[in-house]
């Protein structure tokens, strides 16, 4: 039995199809590869300088000891022992204030770009007289005796600190490293003076930070009033975490962000008393000390965006297929299947020069060059195809109005699914009426014509 030629020739183009669907997904392997190498050259410039910082503090905290003695037993059988319990009394601010400014000071790990900063801090906090925050026995007849106080800070990458200054009531304090708190033991501490533990006035404190870190900056919110204020020379910030400054103002040269926060609309301070752990450390309670954060993200990653790109590339070469079979059925024309792989293969290699060019050059020139060039060869190629310059140069507009649709899609990621659905029912439509009238049993039992 002999087979027709336009059977063999549409099960030869579903060969094709398949062959260039397995190289689309190889490009797409790619391109995740690549992204996956960027992720490695962001953590290797965490672990070479300091990851994404979050802080905590300024807080008080001081180690205490309860003794009291035990009577047991009666008469010659009377024994005394001692009791002892350890335990840390903490206190958080009435008020903090925060001013912050974040310059970005990017590093590079080959061709890859990672987004590090410099941030300079200032942190005013006021606490209660801590004469009024003596610890009460819970023994009878026991006997307290505490360290001087501890004002900490806490951070939660310690390598990133440049420089750290404590002043409490205009006396600069020394800085220790570490914080010594079990929970939150990166950072920096300093001790109080012994006087200040008998003082009847609030204490007042400023802490005067220099900070590195990549990619994000958090703050936890463990005072009764936390106010910060952020500024930042980066263009594209994302606010994240369980709070939203209340003010922002986003430029084209940097943003400024203010948050404010009482403690009672956050758990930070509670956490914090309980022994959660800054960032996102787990805790025995299944979570850390809540916080709020701004990250530093590029607006535009070549990475996702050539990957999506790249999902879209079987309906190119559906959309590109079907318009040449079109071509080929109303023009009696004949185009061979490797013509088709030809034309297929173009398609396909638009999304690998995209892929590379995005490395080096900004996404929409990539997307530009990327397109010229696979327009330019695509008319050329198909003034023979379709035997005319004329046909040639129409095939490439509507190769060239597909990559405008593509780069469309990209930037509208919010409607692309809507945008992408009219166009398909406009290319459907386009193709029922331009075939309407075609005799496809007629078609199949015509002679097919000689080259």
């Amino acid at each position: 039995m002999k087979t027709n030629p336009l059977v063999a020739k549409a099960f030869a183009i579903l060969v094709i199809v398949c062959l260039l669907m397995f190289a689309l997904w190889r490009i797409g392997d790619l391109a995740s590869e690549r992204q996956q190498r960027f992720r490695e050259a962001e953590l290797s410039v965490e672990q070479s300088q300091a990851g994404r910082q979050a802080l905590l503090g300024p807080v008080l905290y001081s180690r205490c000891v309860e003794e009291w003695d035990a009577v047991s037993g009666e008469g010659k059988d009377r024994t005394v022992t001692t009791g002892r319990r350890e335990f840390t009394l903490s206190a958080i601010p009435r008020q903090l204030d925060v001013q912050a400014k974040v310059m970005m000071e990017p590093r590079y790990r080959g061709l890859f770009k990672i987004n590090t900063y410099a941030a300079k801090a200032s942190l005013k906090a006021q606490w209660a007289p801590l004469a009024s925050l003596r610890p009460q026995a819970e023994h009878a007849g026991g006997r307290l005796s505490c360290q001087a106080p501890v004002l900490m800070v806490s951070v939660s990458d310690a390598r990133g600190i440049r420089l750290a200054r404590v002043q409490v009531a205009s006396d600069n304090l020394p800085v220790v490293a570490g914080t010594g708190h079990a929970s939150n033991p990166r950072g920096f501490h300093a001790v109080l003076p012994e006087a200040m533990r008998q003082s009847d006035q609030p204490l007042h404190a400023e802490v005067n930070l220099e900070l590195v870190g990549t990619s994000d900056f958090a703050m936890a919110p463990v005072a009764d009033d936390t106010r910060v204020q952020l500024e930042a020379n980066w263009p594209h910030p994302s606010f994240g975490g369980r709070f939203l400054p209340v003010t922002r103002d986003v430029r084209a040269e940097g943003f400024n962000a203010t948050w404010l926060v009482s403690s009672l609309a956050t758990t930070a301070p509670l956490d914090f008393a309980r022994g959660a752990s800054l960032g996102a450390g787990e805790t025995a309670e299944g979570k850390g000390i809540e916080s709020f954060n701004v990250s530093f993200i590029y607006p535009v990653n070549p990475y996702s965006l050539s990957d999506r790109a790249i999902k879209y590339g079987p309906l190119f070469i559906a959309l590109t297929f079907v318009a040449v079979g079109m071509v080929e059925v109303m023009r009696r024309l004949r185009v061979h299947p490797i013509q088709y792989l030809l034309v297929g293969c173009a398609l396909s290699i638009f999304f690998l020069l995209l892929l590379s060019l995005s490395e080096h050059l900004p996404f929409a020139l990539s997307y530009g060059l990327a397109s010229a060039a696979c327009v330019g060869l695509l008319t050329f190629y198909g003034a023979h195809l379709l035997r005319g310059w004329r046909a040639g140069a129409l095939f490439g507009a509507g190769v060239a109005g597909l990559y405008g649709a593509l780069y469309a899609l990209l930037q509208m990621e919010q409607t692309a699914l809507v945008i992408g659905s009219v166009l398909l029912f406009v290319v459907l439509a386009a193709v029922m009426a331009l075939t309407r009238r075609i005799d496809w049993y007629g078609l199949l039992r015509a002679p097919v014509p000689s080259a």
